[in-house]
């Protein structure tokens, strides 16, 4: 539920303020109509903290482990993009990298058997 709680808070940043989203993500803000493009990444990141949340309340701990192994690649592609773009400071890669580290070690730790008492 953390990792829900974090992907929605960048959401709703993304979505409210789009250049701080950018700023945070490592990609400087594209002015005019492509601005919208940043609203579009707050969107993702708050469909994705809606779909984590409801699969750790509502389903099974292997439904679980496959959408938080399958979305480790946003954070991966987002390290490529912010490696791209040539903008990018050492804590954004960091924050990436981190991301990504964190839904798999979830996705390990929620798989993991469990265990009787």
């Amino acid at each position: 539920m953390v990792l829900s709680a974090v992907f929605l808070c960048l959401g709703v940043l993304f979505t409210a303020s789009p250049a701080s989203g950018a700023a945070i993500f490592g990609i400087p803000a594209p002015n005019g109509v492509s601005a919208g493009y940043l609203r579009a990444i707050g969107v993702r990141d708050v469909a994705l903290a809606l779909y984590l949340g409801g699969l750790a309340c509502f389903s099974t701990r292997r439904a679980v482990c496959l959408v938080l192994g399958a979305s480790v690649l946003i954070p991966i592609c987002d390290v490529i993009l912010v490696w791209s773009s040539g903008t990018a400071t050492p804590w954004q890669f960091a924050l990436h990298a981190g991301s990504g580290a964190s839904l798999a070690l979830v996705a390990v730790w929620v798989w993991r058997p469990s265990v009787s008492v």
